[in-house]
């Protein structure tokens, strides 16, 4: 009789651990490779529900088109990472960190409290620590791609004339607001042409990336940077 327990406790030992794995396999499995980088289901539905904390946005608005785009954003940071690693650049500081922290706190009222910013985390299925991780990964890439590319960037006078007289100008009149000299705005606007300039070679920089790479992984296409399985 002793014998018949054990061996089904055994057997129901076994069960459990292969309907566990079973589950693990479902509810994480690989969704995409760089260049051998594994990103893990668990990695895309963490990333989605971090980008749409860090844009004020409620889970339940998020669309299919912004599933796909968390996971274009996994594979775009996987490649800067690479180049993270092979450059010498300093890694976020505590106090960065937490300043930047601090900034997505504002986007929430009810975060202004300590017990209103844990509920919202558990809202959001985040933790302190993986936040912060994720914050500090986001400051290295931007400083990353700040250092790499504003040096090549040169915004000249006329093309501040240009967008003050074209952009600014208008804007202020449209909105009801007073002129402003240009010599008052003109690092403002300097400044907003320079990360514009920034963006559109960020996006040659990761095309370029993505062609020079081996990506796999869902609904990724040749066209894409990737391969399909």
């Amino acid at each position: 009789m002793g014998h018949k327990i054990l061996a089904g406790v055994r057997t129901v030992a076994f069960l459990t651990l292969a309907f566990s794995a079973g589950a693990a396999e479902v509810i994480d499995r690989i969704v995409a490779t760089v260049n051998g980088h594994i990103i893990l289901l668990s990695d895309w539905e963490d990333s989605l529900r971090f980008e749409a904390f860090n844009g004020g946005r409620g889970l339940d608005a998020l669309t299919p088109a912004d599933r796909k785009a968390a996971l274009d954003h996994l594979i775009d940071q996987e490649l800067l990472r690479e180049q993270l690693r092979s450059a010498d650049s300093p890694h976020a500081s505590t106090e960065e960190v937490t300043a930047r922290i601090d900034e997505i706190r504002q986007q929430y009222p009810e975060a202004k409290s300590e017990s209103g910013w844990r509920a919202l985390l558990k809202r959001y299925r985040l933790n302190e620590e993986g936040l912060r991780r994720r914050v500090a990964v986001q400051l290295d890439l931007l400083s990353l791609v700040d250092s790499r590319l504003r040096p090549t960037v040169n915004i000249d006078a006329k093309s501040i004339e240009s967008y003050y007289n074209q952009e600014l100008l208008p804007q202020l009149r449209q909105a009801g607001g007073q002129d402003v000299p240009l010599a008052q705005v003109t690092g403002k606007i300097k400044e907003l042409l320079t990360q514009k300039k920034i963006s559109q070679l960020l996006t040659a920089w990761l095309q370029n990336l993505r062609a020079g790479s081996d990506i796999r992984g869902e609904g990724l296409t040749a066209e894409s940077g990737g391969r399909s399985q």
